[in-house]
């Protein structure tokens, strides 16, 4: 290493990790912490400060999409500037997008001083290092099935959680139930779900991480040529998540992946919480109980997951995602009402039994055009996550890989799928509402006599004709979408900005009376509260200023001439 002072830029959103680590390499004196950041904003900002005097010879940087990203765009400013990669993270497939994004070497945070400035020395003296990790300096590692003890330990483990989970249903559905035995009962099936939740994050069925082409090359021609083992052989499969990512995928497409999964790992943790709809509009979803909401939700999550998978391996172009809108969405649903009743879910009717998922099918087209259709966004959302394109929310335009993307195409997810959820729900009302089987399995327990049902379905049927007739010209006439969104206590209804005019110019009937009325009550309104207010004024100052002083005068009067008389009379006395 050379004995000249070598310059460190820090960039750590952790004060703490920096101040251990500026204390660690002063130690050094040919290394100097010469500048903090906890952000990308702040050490570009650093950076160009330093163009001139102390010059940055070295930075050190924590992993994240947001870094993976600064990296790039450190390589593209300052291509001689050495990136050293400190981070917990050792997931292969974000540290191989790192390396493809320009960071010349990596540590992880437990690594001992000396190997830390080693890794410094190499850097700066224009070599690279990447601190032991299996075949991963030279490509991304095959395929790796998890052991069979760590496949054991996850079965067993979600065995006995499920069969918690059953007596724990089978004590709420008791009648006899204490509000406080209630109260219990519900917190331990909270802690079930959320104990089920971890154990699939930290036990995933299969970890499978994608390969690099060179090496799959190689491991085909030691294999004689063996080719024809049709589509699997193509994919690289992660169970944990439902992501199949072509083999030949590009550090670009990896970092898309990573950042779809965390969106959708986002949304699933979401599901864990509250399901209350706060809208205080009628949801379709509002009859299931809080377990089959949460149930279908996950499906739907997994469905969209999937088809994005497929859409990424088929190669889909942007014109033909749009043109394939409406099938995609309607494959979505099809499938998503098979996961959720069962392929051969049956009933009892009469002498026969009916097919419900056949049934519910044959509602596809009244579906499509009360609710699939009118989902927003769906195109720009499945763009974004194909192709990178920026995400334009509220007139702002949000690359990709940013954590403002990242948010905003939750929310978009979000709305998708429960909109999804209330077209599974929709046919199941309209044919086997009052169906006692249904009732028992599927709807909540506040809901479950004819006449609560039936109540329920005329409010729906009424918030539809309100949406059709009042709701929907108004959001298109303001320029918005109303989104259905999770939050930690429930649903909740969100209004976003999008441009409508093409929608606004082809409303007809009873729809353009509205908008052209509202057109009106925004013309009228400001003149007609004006000149009500002048007239008020008038009135204030006529009432105050005439009447009331004439009333004061002759008031004031009254009481001098009271006070004469009294007066006069002790005077007289």
């Amino acid at each position: 290493m050379s004995n000249s002072l070598t310059h460190i830029l820090l960039i750590d959103d952790d004060p703490i990790f920096r101040l251990g680590l500026r204390t660690a390499l002063a130690e050094f004196p040919n290394l100097q912490v010469v500048a903090e950041a906890d952000t990308g904003v702040t050490a570009l900002d650093i950076l160009r400060r330093r163009q001139n005097q102390n010059a940055v010879d070295l930075v050190i940087l924590e992993l994240s999409l947001a870094e993976l990203s600064l990296s790039q765009q450190l390589k593209t400013d300052y291509p001689n500037l050495p990136i050293l990669l400190l981070t917990a993270q050792s997931d292969p497939t974000q540290l191989a997008v790192a390396q493809e994004a320009g960071v010349d070497g990596y540590c992880s945070k437990g690594s001992p001083v000396d190997t830390i400035v080693g890794a410094i020395g190499q850097l700066t003296s224009g070599e690279s290092f990447w601190e032991a990790f299996p075949a991963f300096s030279q490509s991304i590692p095959r395929s790796v099935p998890s052991p069979r003890w760590h496949n054991q330990l996850r079965s067993q483990g979600l065995q006995q959680i499920e069969a918690a989970l059953v007596l724990v249903k089978q004590q709420l559905q008791s009648p006899n139930l204490t509000n406080l035995d209630r109260l219990f009962w519900n917190g331990r099936r909270r802690e079930l779900l959320a104990a089920r939740w971890l154990v699939n994050q930290l036990l995933p069925a299969q970890v499978i991480v994608v390969e690099r082409g060179e090496e799959r090359k190689e491991r085909q021609g030691g294999q004689g040529g063996q080719g024809g083992q049709g589509r699997d052989s193509r994919l690289a499969i992660s169970r944990q998540q439902g992501i199949l990512v072509p083999s030949t995928a590009s550090s670009s497409e990896l970092t898309q992946v990573l950042e779809s999964s965390q969106t959708f790992d986002a949304t699933l943790a979401k599901l864990q919480s509250g399901l209350t709809n706060l809208t205080g509009e009628i949801l379709e979803i509002d009859i299931l109980q809080t377990d089959k909401k949460r149930e279908l939700l996950g499906i739907i999550l997994q469905k969209v997951e999937a088809i994005l998978a497929e859409l990424r391996f088929s190669q889909i172009t942007m014109e033909q995602l749009a043109e394939k809108r409406s099938l995609i969405l309607q494959d979505l649903w099809q499938v998503s009402v098979m996961d959720f009743f069962g392929r051969y879910y049956t009933l009892p009717w009469g002498n026969r039994e009916l097919a419900v998922v056949d049934i519910l099918l044959r509602d596809a087209a009244a579906v499509q055009g009360d609710i699939l259709d009118r989902i927003p966004f769906v195109v720009e959302l499945f763009a974004h996550q194909l192709f990178e394109t920026p995400l334009i929310i509220d007139n702002v335009s949000y690359p990709a890989q940013t954590p403002e993307a990242l948010t905003r195409s939750g929310i978009l997810l979000q709305n998708l799928i429960i909109q999804l959820a209330n077209g599974v729900i929709s046919p199941l009302l309209n044919n086997f509402a009052d169906t006692e089987a249904i009732k028992q399995n599927f709807y909540n327990q506040q809901l479950i006599s004819s006449r609560d049902i039936a109540r329920f379905r005329n409010n729906l049927s009424w918030r539809y004709r309100k949406l059709q007739l009042l709701d929907e010209p108004e959001a298109i006439f303001e320029s918005r979408h109303h989104l259905l969104v999770l939050t930690d206590t429930g649903i909740k209804r969100t209004a976003i900005y999008a441009p409508r005019t093409q929608e606004l110019e082809q409303l007809q009937g009873l729809s353009f009376v509205v908008s052209i009325a509202y057109e009106l009550r925004d013309a009228i309104s400001p003149r007609l509260r004006g000149t009500v207010a002048w007239v008020g004024r008038g009135v204030v100052y006529f009432l105050t200023q005439v009447i009331g002083r004439g009333i004061g005068l002759i008031v004031r009067g009254v009481i001098q001439g009271v006070g004469s008389a009294w007066q006069d009379t002790r005077l007289g006395k």
